[in-house]
C-alpha cells in the first residue's frame, strides 16, 4: 500500500470505542480537546518527546515511527522498550499509556496489538507481548499477542479500511460513550 492509503494506528483504537466516534475524526476532521485528552496529553509529554534512553541492557525509544504496508496503517508508538532474548537477540516490547483505567472493550489493545504487527513486518521478527500502561492506577497491564487478538486487529484494520472508503458517517448508537462525544 502506498504512502497516501495508510490509515492511522490510533484509529483501530477509535473503531472499537465507537463506529461514529471514528468516522467522525478521521473522515471529519471533527475533534476538540476536553479534560480528559488534555490529561492524557500530559501523561505523553515524555513519551513523545523521542528521546532514546539505555539503563543496562535494556533500550527504550520513545515515539518510534510505525508503519504496516501489509495492515495499511501508520503512527508512532510511547514506547518501545528492547529487551535482551534468551537467545542473545534483542525482543521488542511495545508499552502504550493511556491515561485512564483498564476497560472493559479491547479498544486498548487492539490499539497495541496493531503496533506490535507493525513491528514484526518492520523488523521481520516476532512480538509476542507488551504492555499498556494505565496513569489512574499508575501499573502495567501485560498484553500477550495471542492468534486471536491479532485476528481481531487485522479484521478491524480492514474494517477500518472500509469504513474510511465509504465516507459515510454511522448513525449514532446512543450509551454510556456518548456522555464523551
Amino acid at each position: 500500500m502506498d504512502d497516501d492509503g495508510l490509515l492511522p494506528i490510533s484509529a483501530l483504537q477509535h473503531l472499537v470505542f465507537c463506529r461514529r466516534q471514528c468516522a467522525l475524526i478521521h473522515l471529519e476532521g471533527a475533534w476538540a480537546d476536553n479534560r480528559l485528552t488534555a490529561e492524557g496529553n500530559l501523561l505523553h509529554e515524555r513519551v513523545e518527546s523521542g528521546e532514546a534512553t539505555t539503563r543496562g541492557a535494556l533500550r527504550v525509544h520513545r515515539a518510534m515511527p510505525l508503519v504496516s504496508r501489509r495492515l495499511g496503517l501508520v503512527g508512532k508508538s510511547d514506547v518501545v522498550e528492547v529487551h535482551r532474548a534468551d537467545n542473545g537477540g534483542e525482543q521488542p516490547f511495545p508499552v502504550e499509556y493511556k491515561r485512564g483505567m483498564v476497560k472493559q472493550h479491547d479498544a486498548d489493545r487492539i490499539q497495541l496489538c496493531a503496533q506490535a504487527l507493525c513491528l514484526e513486518e518492520m523488523l521481520g521478527i516476532s512480538v509476542p507481548a507488551g504492555a499498556l500502561f494505565y496513569g489512574e492506577p499508575r501499573r502495567r497491564e501485560a498484553v500477550a499477542f495471542t492468534p486471536e487478538l491479532r485476528d481481531k486487529t487485522e479484521a478491524l484494520a480492514v474494517e477500518l479500511h472500509c469504513l474510511i472508503a465509504g465516507a459515510i458517517v454511522p448513525a449514532p448508537e446512543p450509551g454510556p460513550k456518548c456522555r464523551s462525544c
